[in-house]
């Protein structure tokens, strides 16, 4: 083989081999090239599956690629997180979670097999919304003080609905058996739409569930609001918070977008770019804002430190209120 050849063959493998090697971040210039899958950790039809379809369709157009939404509900949300936190940290599969998914169910349950702190990287915060107390409309009780009165005369525990173990409508559950003195029984299922399944069918009598999920059963009229863990909120009107009621606790469901930790960063800033001008989309905010949902974006670094920050702080009424597995 001539000299000139072999040096020509030897300079395009070399080219060829930098190429293969060159760092994400040049690759990342093209992303998305394929359609991205949304994992949503929640049954369909409730309030975060509203929210993720909303802001799949909005991430759809500013990409130019499909989001896909895929539900894998189950154990409170664990199911479809833990799936994420396996994937691939190429931004091609992302989720939405929150206290629950991220803090919660960590905490209180020792088979989650991720670490929220070390599997996953916030995309960025979305915003926040209230845990709502359900009730069916034919329930003698309208607020807590009636709910604490009628609990007394019973001769078995008060039963109530949640997510899951280990939900914030676990937690807001237990609490207020905590602080109110109540005599309760935790009844967990798959999702929240589950649990206003179970309220309008007369399994349960009280059942927790987030602000989106609450608002379109109460101004429908299928359900009645006994209480808001947080406090009082524009989207139901006359319906009093915990503190207002006795119960000194607010706290609200905080929803977040994450990737699987290793993420690229400028796939990292592009996604995060997205959330961010959603969030600014006026119709977005209107649609939000509509299923009680407070929106505000949080930089990536920030909802780090947040759930780091927030991670000690529930953990200390886990343990406070003895919550755990059952």
């Amino acid at each position: 083989m001539p000299a000139s050849l072999r040096r020509s063959l030897l300079a395009t493998l070399l080219l060829s081999g930098t190429l293969a090697c060159l760092p994400q971040p040049a690759r990342a210039a093209d992303y998305p090239t394929r359609p991205i899958t949304l994992v949503l950790p929640f049954a369909a039809g409730g309030g975060g599956d509203v929210l993720g379809r909303m802001l799949a369709e909005n991430f759809s157009g500013r990409l130019g690629q499909p989001v896909i939404v895929e539900n894998r509900p189950g154990a409170g949300g664990v199911i479809g997180t833990q799936y994420v936190a396996r994937a691939k940290p190429d931004g091609y599969t992302i989720t939405i979670g929150g206290m629950t998914t991220h803090l919660l169910a960590p905490i209180v349950n020792h088979s989650v097999q991720y670490d929220p702190l070390k599997d996953f990287v916030p995309i960025g915060g979305i915003g926040n919304s209230p845990i709502v107390m359900l009730a069916a409309n034919d329930f003698p009780a309208t607020n807590i003080a009636e709910l604490k009165a009628l609990e007394a005369k019973r001769r078995q525990p008060l039963q109530y609905g949640s997510w899951g173990p280990g939900s914030t409508g676990n937690f807001c559950g237990e609490i207020l058996a905590l602080k109110a003195g109540l005599r309760i029984e935790h009844v967990p299922y798959r999702g929240t739409t589950e649990v206003i399944t179970a309220l309008i069918g007369g399994q349960i009598p009280v059942g927790f569930v987030d602000m989106a999920t609450a608002v379109p059963q109460v101004r429908g009229g299928k359900l009645k609001a006994l209480a808001l863990c947080t406090k009082p909120s524009p989207s139901l009107p006359g319906v009093g918070g915990y503190v207002d009621q006795g119960i000194d606790f607010d706290r609200a469901l905080s929803w977040v977008m994450y990737a699987p930790a290793g993420i690229p960063a400028p796939v990292l800033q592009k996604l995060s770019d997205a959330l961010a001008a959603a969030l600014r989309d006026e119709s977005v905010r209107d649609r939000l804002l509509s299923l009680g949902i407070e929106p505000g974006f949080v930089p990536s670094a920030q909802e780090h430190d947040i759930l780091k920050r927030d991670y000690a702080s529930w953990k200390q009424i886990a343990d406070e209120a003895r919550i755990q597995m059952q």
